[in-house]
This record gives C-alpha cells, sequence and structure tokens, in this order.
C-alpha cells in the first residue's frame, strides 16, 4: 500500500484562472490548510475539511487514466498542498512519463507560498497566492474566539519560502486578490522584498464569487497602471460557484 494523504475531491474541469486558463485539467483537491481566509471559496478544504485519505497510487491511477482521454494537465490545489510531506512524491510520479508508471503530465501546484515540503516538489507552473491583509478573518463568526485571526496573520506570508518558490521555478504566477485599490501598497511591498520576478508574473484577481463591480474595477486599474495581469474566473463564468469545478 503506497502512503496516503487527505483529498476533498478530485474532477476535471476547465481551469478558470492564471496563465493556463482554458486548459483542460485533472483537480486533485487536497483537505486541510494552515490558513483561514476570510473569502475563501473552498471551505470545505480550510474551514471545515472534509473528504478522505486516498493512496498515491490511487490518485496517480486517475491521473493516468485521465490522461490516456486526452487531458494533459495535472492542478494540485486545496486547501494548501505544500503542507504535506506526502507532495513531493505525488507531483513527481503525475509529472513521471506513463511508461514510467507515472502519468506524463504538466504539473500545476497551486499554494499561499507560506511552507513547502522538505523534500521539495515537482511542478512546471507553481502558481502562488499570497495572502494580502485582506484575507484576515477579523470578526468573522466562524472564529468567535480569534484563535484562527491571529494565527492566519502571523502565518500568511513568508518571505524565505515565497523567495524559494520563486528562485526554484522559472514558470511561476504570483496571483494577489483584491478588494480595493489601496491593495496596491501592500503588494508593492511586498514584491519590493522579493527578486526574481517579472510584471508579466503577477496576476489581480477582484475578490468575490462573483466578484463585486467595486473590487473589479479596482483590479482593472492596477492591472493598467503597473502592467499586471488581470485574473479573470473563466470557471465561475461556465459552471457557476459549485464544487467539482
Amino acid at each position: 500500500m503506497s502512503e496516503s494523504m487527505p483529498i476533498s475531491e478530485t474532477f476535471v474541469s476547465i481551469q478558470g484562472e492564471g496563465k493556463l486558463a482554458g486548459v483542460p485539467s485533472l483537480f486533485v483537491r487536497v483537505s486541510g490548510c494552515n490558513l483561514r481566509c476570510r473569502w475563501c471559496d473552498t471551505p470545505y478544504a480550510s474551514w471545515q475539511p472534509d473528504g478522505a485519505r486516498r493512496t498515491i497510487d490511487s490518485i496517480v491511477e486517475e491521473a493516468r487514466a485521465a490522461a490516456v482521454r486526452g487531458v494533459r494537465h495535472a492542478v494540485l490545489t486545496g486547501g494548501e498542498p505544500m503542507m504535506f510531506a506526502q507532495l513531493t512524491e505525488l507531483s513527481a510520479r503525475i509529472a513521471a512519463p506513463i511508461g514510467g508508471g507515472g502519468a506524463g503530465m504538466h504539473v500545476t501546484i497551486e499554494t499561499a507560498g507560506t511552507v513547502i515540503p522538505d523534500g521539495g516538489v515537482t511542478c512546471d507552473l507553481m502558481s502562488i497566492s499570497p495572502k494580502l491583509s485582506n484575507s484576515t478573518p477579523r470578526d468573522d463568526a466562524r472564529d468567535v474566539s480569534g484563535a484562527w485571526a491571529a494565527r492566519h496573520e502571523s502565518r500568511r506570508i513568508n518571505v524565505p519560502v515565497l523567495q524559494r518558490l520563486i528562485d526554484e521555478f522559472p514558470s511561476r504566477q504570483l496571483k494577489f486578490v483584491v478588494s480595493a485599490e489601496g491593495d496596491a501598497g501592500e503588494i508593492d511591498d511586498l514584491l519590493g522584498r522579493l527578486r526574481g520576478w517579472k510584471p508579466e508574473d503577477v496576476l489581480v484577481m477582484p475578490e468575490g464569487t462573483p466578484p463585486a463591480r467595486g473590487h473589479v474595477d479596482a483590479a482593472v486599474k492596477l492591472c493598467m497602471a503597473r502592467g499586471w495581469r488581470y485574473c479573470h474566473r473563466l470557471h465561475l463564468e461556465l459552471f457557476g460557484n459549485v464544487r467539482g469545478t
């Protein structure tokens, strides 16, 4: 029996965000997160993580079957997949050639960039989503004691890990969720502490599922002013805000 890890869901859909928007992909959503974003759109993998443990063998077999059907991309997401040591093996095996026991897929890892497994990961596109202060769940009914708000605020930015991801993965994107033009100062401050990124690596996504018009306008203005990319959520337009998409 191979190692196992907690999985909330797996499904084939259209990648809705980032540089590969529109690409058919197998999504593997890990259950569990070290953060609790106020506006998290997958609370079943963070605030109330659900799912079941699955062996890496079974996940790779599902990926291989999807690849045979023509799905060439896999997205390892969460929650926070980088929390789990098993991601080292899972990412390597999904990327490995089918003839070598893998699935031969292009691998995207979606992470907040706060942790990374000791064994590293195999990744073709590192999708990093640093959390701004607008993510902290202050006065949230799900966190009456405020313990998660304090924990989240202390963990949400880890510059050494962010820099390592930028250094090790030349194909990367830095994705920020914004709710106001004022978020630009916070983004500028963080980017000023990091090296090696390019303006085209920076994606700005308006908060909300779907986002309010004001949030969209704020994101558009930031992109126009700084040469960043606007990050649409194509899957919401195609399927709505439902699981398995």
